[in-house]
């Protein structure tokens, strides 16, 4: 999960972020909340939302730091793994054509 200036900002102070994307048949919501008493990041999924949940501590500073994001890897039945990434969304070092005035500069890109 890539997520903007103003997302962060709104996490970092409320401990909490959610989208939705439509579909025909459904509608996919994803999030991202802050909870107490957790390690590292996990996520959860039910009812159609995925929620991804990182330890309340490691969010105070981050919309400030240099840090990028979190990860984690959480092993699953039968040797698989379920990867997990949440980090600043940098603009591109190619124009995608997208709206990037809310993401963060990257740091790849020399001024």
């Amino acid at each position: 999960m890539r997520i903007t200036k103003m997302e962060v900002s709104q996490f970092c102070e409320t401990g909490y972020i959610q989208e939705k994307t439509q579909f025909l048949n459904n509608i996919f919501t994803y999030a991202l909340s802050s909870k107490e008493g957790l390690s590292a990041l996990t996520a959860t999924y039910e009812d159609n939302m995925m929620t991804l949940l990182l330890p309340k501590d490691s969010i105070k500073d981050w919309e400030s730091s240099n840090r990028v994001g979190f990860s984690n890897s959480i092993p699953l039945e039968d040797g698989k793994t379920l990867t997990l990434l949440v980090e600043k969304d940098f603009t591109c070092l190619e124009d995608r054509g997208e709206d990037e005035t809310d993401n963060y500069p990257n740091p790849k890109l020399h001024h």
